[in-house]
């Protein structure tokens, strides 16, 4: 081949930036944000890597990319329509993280539209690698948390430690210990997928030799993390808990996990499989659709952002919400029944009432929402029982157990609180009501004010909260029954308010 027949890839890749460019552009208050998060999260700070991590994949399979055919394929628009709705949809409801995946998903969808789907196949991983930017996980650190004590308090009472354990909450001889979030290990994990999926890649030519290492590197670190967790505890039982509880606490961390790491992939390196690289035959390109396809994907995107506008002018309603009067016995108190107030924030409306009747005690909590916007959603992690290291409370148990809520059986998220020194212990149940129906699951009412709000109908939802005070730490059936007599009395007129409201 002559010099002068050398395919010119500058203008592809020139087209290809350009609709990138414009991806991040009408987008971007979603790219912002994932930075916002790499930049405050040691967590997912491993986010500010991926894209060149991503680009070096592609420099240095050039050779093998060189020889695909570039052409640009309309057929991206039956992909692209529908990430973007995904990506409006997940703005509406404030899922942070679906429309994040979504700004991804445009990202790899564009390079089918400039470049075509060989290309799009060819470049595969390097392109799918990106979703890693995405900075997710935190739904996994309750169960991990769950695991790590499971683990930990099962790894001691082998040994032969007596172990008393509540929660996430466990005290030995030597001392007391409490499994936080930091001690999920969804870093170790984070870190871990990230690097595992990347050796595979890099090691193996075998697609299941790829797949068996990159499940593999989703579950050692979690095995790793419980016995991370187990040596750290007994370090300072036997130092009689003068080591492994400060700076050194977090050094025998890591230590650890680069230990852990380099076994692993010392032993991936048994099955390594050399890629050998072969001469491509000289690609064919055309680029004639690529400017029209720039114009057409930025006249389509343009239309969500301006969609999107228009619906977050909506003005935000403060209704008079009335907690329901004292029916059945019941009588309203004055005096709160407890120090304890859920952590619900950004709300437009917040009722609070205790009740008494004979020795029955429930507190009402009402957190009200007019309609979904940043800092004010009725969904969203931030809103808990109990935040971590609270000085006063601490949760002990959650679960979703069946309860009596006004003569139906319903599935209901449930929590367990203890005051410090054991003052007060309470029982606090809590579901939330939008557009005339309870939800406790919060997938299905992020779903319901996502649509609500696409639609341009009211988004506003409620957060029910009960809660009563129970003395057996074995048993809270007390509280239970004083709650569920509260609501065979009160949750028709309390539905009524809400439903008024909206």
């Amino acid at each position: 081949m002559l010099p002068a027949d050398k395919p010119k890839w500058g203008p592809p890749l020139l087209f290809m930036v350009l609709a990138w460019l414009v991806v991040a552009a009408l987008l971007q208050p979603t790219f912002l944000s994932m930075y916002a998060i790499w930049d405050r999260s040691e967590t997912y700070a491993h986010g500010f890597v991926i894209l060149p991590i991503a680009l070096w994949l592609l420099w240095r399979d050039r050779p093998r990319l060189a020889a695909v055919p570039v052409a640009g394929d309309a057929r991206a628009f039956l992909a692209i329509v529908p990430i973007a709705l995904g990506w409006l949809a997940a703005r509406m409801g404030e899922v942070g993280v679906v429309e994040q995946y979504a700004f991804v998903a445009m990202l790899i969808a564009s390079v089918w539209l400039v470049l075509g789907l060989k290309m799009l196949r060819a470049a595969m991983f390097p392109l799918g690698f990106l979703l890693l930017m995405v900075p997710n996980g935190e739904s996994l650190i309750q169960p991990l948390v769950n695991f790590t004590a499971d683990f930990t308090v099962g790894a001691v009472r082998l040994i032969g430690i007596p172990v008393y354990r509540e929660g996430p909450f466990f005290t030995m001889p030597s001392g007391e210990w409490n499994v936080v979030e930091g001690c999920s290990g969804l870093r170790y994990l984070i870190s871990s997928i990230t690097l595992g999926i990347l050796f595979a890649y890099l090691t193996y030519r075998t697609p299941w030799k790829r797949v068996a290492f990159s499940i593999a590197a989703c579950i050692v670190p979690v095995f790793a993390n419980g016995m991370r967790a187990t040596i750290i505890v007994l370090i300072a039982h036997y130092s009689d808990m003068k080591l492994a509880l400060g700076v050194d606490h977090f050094i025998y961390g890591w230590v650890w996990f680069g230990i852990v790491m380099l076994a692993m992939f010392s032993v991936g390196l048994i099955w390594r499989e050399d890629l050998v690289e072969e001469i491509p035959p000289p690609p064919t390109t055309s680029l004639r659709s690529a400017p029209m396809a720039v114009l057409l994907l930025t006249l389509v995107l343009m239309l969500f952002p301006l969609y999107e506008g228009h619906l977050g002018n909506r003005p935000v309603p403060h209704p008079a919400l009335a907690l329901p009067r004292p029916a059945a016995g019941w009588q309203a108190i004055a005096t709160p029944i407890t120090t304890w107030l859920p952590m619900w924030q950004g709300m437009d409306v917040q009722q609070v009432g205790y009740y008494r009747r004979g020795e029955q005690e429930v507190m009402l909590y009402l957190a009200w929402y007019g309609t979904q916007r940043e800092n004010a959603q009725l969904i969203t992690s931030q809103n808990v029982f109990i935040r971590q290291k609270h000085p006063e409370w601490r949760q002990v148990a959650r679960e979703y157990p069946g309860r009596n809520l006004a003569g139906q059986m319903t599935s209901i998220y449930e929590g367990r609180l203890v005051s410090t020194g054991e003052r007060q212990r309470l029982l606090a149940w809590q579901w939330n009501r939008i557009d005339g129906e309870d939800y406790v699951s919060p997938y299905r009412a992020k779903l319901e004010l996502a649509y609500d709000r696409m639609r341009n109908r009211p988004d506003s939802g409620a957060a029910i909260i009960v809660a009563a005070p129970y003395r057996d730490k074995s048993d809270a059936s007390p509280a239970a029954s004083a709650m569920s007599d509260f609501l065979a009395a009160h949750k028709a007129a309390l539905d009524t308010v809400l439903d008024q409201a909206r």
